[in-house]
C-alpha cells in the first residue's frame, strides 16, 4: 500500500559519542576533566520507550482478502479508524490486537474516500481495549519528534522515528484498485519511515498522542516510482477526529470541510494526444457547477488561472480551496467548442 524502508534511524545504526582523548587516563584525571554525561540521551531513550508502552497497545493489524494494514483503536466501543485504501472493497475483517492470541472479527461502519479514512467496528470488543489519545494537530510544529507505529511488511507492532518535516502539504494518492486517488489537504510530512502495512497506523508525538494517520510514502520518479526515503505523509489528527466522529454518529460525512464543484469528470486528451483538461461526465443537481451553468460535455481547463490538465490536477486545486470560496472556472463548451469563464461558489463534499 505504501513504499520506502529504513533499516535504522541514523543511517548506520551506530551510536555517536565523545571522541576518545589523545591524552592518558592519568593525564585526564590529573587535569580534573569530567566525562560528558549520558543523562540527556538516556532521558530521551526512556521517553521513546514510554511512548511505545503507552501507544502501541492501541495499534492493531487489519487483515482483508487483499492484504493487510494497520488501524488505531478510537474508543472503548470497538471502533477502529484506518485508511479507506486499507479497507478497499471489503466489509468484514480480521483484527489482530497487540498480545492477542487470535484475531477478532470486525465489520465496516463506513468509509470516506475523499480523506482516505474509514471506521471499522469489532464484533466483540474485549474489556481491556485501550483507545488512543488524539492530539490537536493544529498545534504541530516543524521539527517535533514523531514515531510511526504499525505493521510494515507484516512485521507487527513495529516502530520507526523521525520528525515533523513540514505541515499543510496537499498530496494526491495514486488511483488504483485499492484507492480512489484521494487528495489529502493539510497533510503532515514526516521523516519517520512509512512502509507497506503502515497505512492506517499511528503517527505519535512524545506526549503519547496520535498526531496523524500514516497514509502515503513519496515516490522518486528517477527510480521509476521507487520509494523516496524519508518522505512520508499522514492525515492530521483533527481531520481524523472530525471524520471518524461523523461516521460513528451518523454513518456518513456531512461536514467534510472539503470544497466540491459538484461534477463527475474524466481526463480528456487534446489533438496532440496529451492531456488537455477534464471533461464533465455528469453535473450534480443542486451543486455548485449546476448553479454556475456548467454542463455535461464541457471541458474544464483551469480554475483561478491554475491549469487543470487531468483529474489529479483538479483534485489538488480543489484541495487548496474551502467550501464557499468563489473561483473562476475556464471551460471549452460542449457542442461548439467555444471558450467561456464562469464564476462558481464552491460547495462542500459529502458522503
Amino acid at each position: 500500500m505504501l513504499g520506502g524502508s529504513s533499516a535504522c534511524s541514523d543511517g548506520n545504526g551506530s551510536k555517536k559519542g565523545p571522541s576518545p582523548s589523545s591524552g592518558s587516563a592519568n593525564g585526564n584525571a590529573a587535569s580534573g576533566s569530567t566525562a560528558p554525561s549520558s543523562a540527556p540521551a538516556n532521558d530521551l531513550q526512556a521517553k521513546y520507550q514510554q511512548v511505545v508502552r503507552n501507544v502501541l497497545p492501541s495499534v492493531v493489524q487489519i487483515t482483508t482478502p487483499n492484504g493487510l494494514g494497520s488501524g488505531v483503536v478510537y474508543d472503548d466501543k470497538g471502533n477502529i479508524v484506518t485508511n479507506a485504501h486499507v479497507v478497499g472493497q471489503a466489509t468484514t475483517f480480521e483484527v489482530t490486537l497487540p498480545n492477542a492470541s487470535k484475531p477478532v472479527p470486525a465489520k465496516l461502519v463506513a468509509t470516506f474516500d475523499p480523506d482516505d479514512l474509514a471506521v471499522i467496528r469489532l464484533d466483540n470488543p474485549p474489556p481491556d481495549l485501550k483507545p488512543a489519545r488524539f492530539a490537536d494537530s493544529s498545534k504541530l510544529q516543524v521539527g517535533q519528534i514523531t514515531m510511526a507505529m504499525g505493521n510494515p511488511l507484516g512485521l507487527d507492532s513495529s516502530v520507526t522515528e523521525g520528525i515533523v518535516s513540514a505541515i499543510g502539504r496537499t498530496v494526491s494518492e495514486p488511483e488504483n484498485s485499492g484507492s480512489s486517488g484521494a487528495t489529502i489537504s493539510s497533510a503532515i510530512q514526516t521523516s519517520a519511515a512509512i512502509n507497506p502495512g503502515n497505512s492506517g497506523g499511528a503517527l505519535v508525538d512524545l506526549d503519547s498522542q496520535v498526531i496523524g494517520i500514516p497514509t502515503l510514502a513519496a515516490t522518486d520518479p528517477e527510480t521509476q516510482g521507487g520509494a523516496a526515503a524519508g518522505i512520508g505523509f499522514a492525515i492530521p489528527a483533527n481531520t481524523v477526529k472530525s471524520i471518524a466522529d461523523q461516521i460513528i454518529k451518523n454513518g456518513k460525512v456531512d461536514n467534510s470541510g472539503k470544497a466540491a464543484l459538484g461534477v463527475t469528470v474524466r481526463t480528456v486528451a487534446g489533438s496532440s494526444g496529451r492531456t488537455a483538461g477534464v471533461g464533465v461526465v455528469s453535473v450534480q443537481d443542486g451543486g455548485a457547477a449546476k448553479a454556475a451553468g456548467i454542463q455535461r460535455g464541457d471541458v474544464i481547463t483551469s480554475i483561478d488561472d491554475q491549469p487543470i490538465t487531468d483529474v489529479a490536477a483538479l483534485s489538488e486545486v480543489l484541495g487548496g480551496k474551502q467550501p464557499g470560496d468563489r473561483v473562476k472556472v475556464s471551460l471549452v463548451r460542449a457542442g461548439d467548442g467555444g471558450k467561456a469563464t464562469v464564476d462558481v461558489t464552491l460547495g462542500e463534499l459529502k458522503s
